[in-house]
């Protein structure tokens, strides 16, 4: 067995999701597995290269973990031929910058979402990778979840015949921090700093929407902006600019609707943060994060509106539940292990800066929507 290494500059791993998800349950998992097996006879060896803008927060990360590399020189370390990947987990406003940089010095590039602040910007960097030629990701994971990946296997089996529709609830309370700390950063809610839940998380639900049941052709979006003024991480007010809820309603290629609400302002009463319904003529399945539950034609029972009759049944009991049938990675790491696949097997891989530019244009889109009041088309895209 041939051990090859890989050194992958990662950028952003001093913010939550770059260090928990990406450095930790990702590269550094890979590491401890022994490296990824190609199958034939090469083992990838990650290499992270550590780059921020704190010193002492890299520093920090390098020595509780080992790591031997690190940077707050970014173009220094894109001059490097021996790093060859570029992973992006900044905030969404330094994004566009960097993945620029890096695909002009040559190097793959696998970065979070939104892949830009702006559309424009989005399929610009599609098209500057292809025309690069180098080999492009964008972090898509909510694909990669058991819950999903069940939905996935019902979609594909024909399980729910013709699908009418698609409902989804996500959110939760994130504290003003005032009297309880907030559990996302402030600048989530200012727009001047590239804040707002539809930045966020529309281009999930666009990747979600396409990968499952179709692409989005149109968009109608209400945001609001619930709290307006919150506390920041030294504990001083500052007014909301950014929307914190955004109520969806998405046309599907095929005729199917989507209904999604997103919120941070919301207490959770669901089994978990983020549930989608999904209606077809010949069966129904609700799945979450982990869990996914059915109920088929045969099962469904018919009840009758009676508001004078207390109910004398719990319709939840009445789906049922999907088994696993597989073991399930976390989504995060199983994705880097198809791009560094795609990057040194020649594996195939279509979650590129074209489905990130996807993701931005419906953003864009849905915050139109909502400013203007009206029903938006979302045309198609190409390189």
């Amino acid at each position: 067995m041939t051990r090859k290494t890989v050194r992958i500059a990662m950028n952003g791993v001093t913010g939550r999701m770059g260090y928990r998800q990406h450095l930790v349950r990702s590269i550094l998992a890979l590491r401890d597995q022994g490296g990824l097996d190609l199958g034939d006879g090469t083992v990838l060896w990650p290499e992270p290269v550590l780059v921020g803008r704190r010193e002492s927060a890299l520093r920090a990360i390098a020595e509780r973990h080992g790591l031997d590399h690190w940077s707050t020189d970014l173009d220094a370390v894109l001059a490097d031929p021996s790093v060859g990947l570029y992973f992006d987990a900044q905030v969404t406003s330094a994004r566009e910058e960097a993945l620029r940089k890096a695909i002009a010095a040559g190097k793959h590039v696998y970065t979070e979402k939104p892949t830009a602040t702006g559309f424009d910007g989005a399929l610009s960097l599609a098209r500057l990778a292809h025309a690069a030629g180098v080999r492009h990701g964008v972090v898509q994971d909510k694909l990669f979840l058991p819950g999903l990946l069940k939905l996935k296997r019902l979609v594909d089996g024909g399980f729910f015949g013709r699908i009418l529709s698609v409902r989804g609830e996500f959110g939760y309370w994130v504290f003003e921090g005032d009297w309880q700390s907030a559990q996302r950063p402030s600048w989530n809610y200012r727009a001047e700093d590239g804040g707002g839940i539809v930045v966020d998380m529309f281009p999930h639900w666009e990747y979600v929407l396409h990968e499952l049941f179709g692409r989005v052709t149109s968009v109608q979006a209400l945001t609001a902006t619930h709290v307006p003024q919150r506390w920041d991480e030294r504990g001083k007010p500052y007014d909301a600019t950014a929307d914190d809820a955004a109520y969806g309603i998405f046309e599907l290629e095929g005729g199917a609707v989507a209904q999604i609400n997103s919120s941070w302002a919301v207490r959770v009463h669901r089994d978990e943060l983020v549930e989608f319904q999904i209606d077809g003529t010949e069966g129904s399945a609700v799945a979450g994060l982990r869990d996914c539950r059915v109920q088929h034609r045969g099962s469904t029972p018919k009840p009758v509106w009676d508001p004078d009759v207390p109910t004398d049944c719990s319709f939840r009991d009445q789906w049922q539940e999907v088994p696993d049938n597989a073991e399930f990675d976390n989504g995060f790491k199983a994705q880097w292990e198809l791009f560094l696949r795609h990057v040194h097997a020649d594996a195939p891989y279509r979650w590129d800066l074209l489905a990130g530019a996807r993701g931005v244009q419906l953003a864009e889109l849905g915050l139109r929507s909502s400013a203007e009041g009206r029903r938006l088309d979302v045309p198609e895209i190409a390189l």
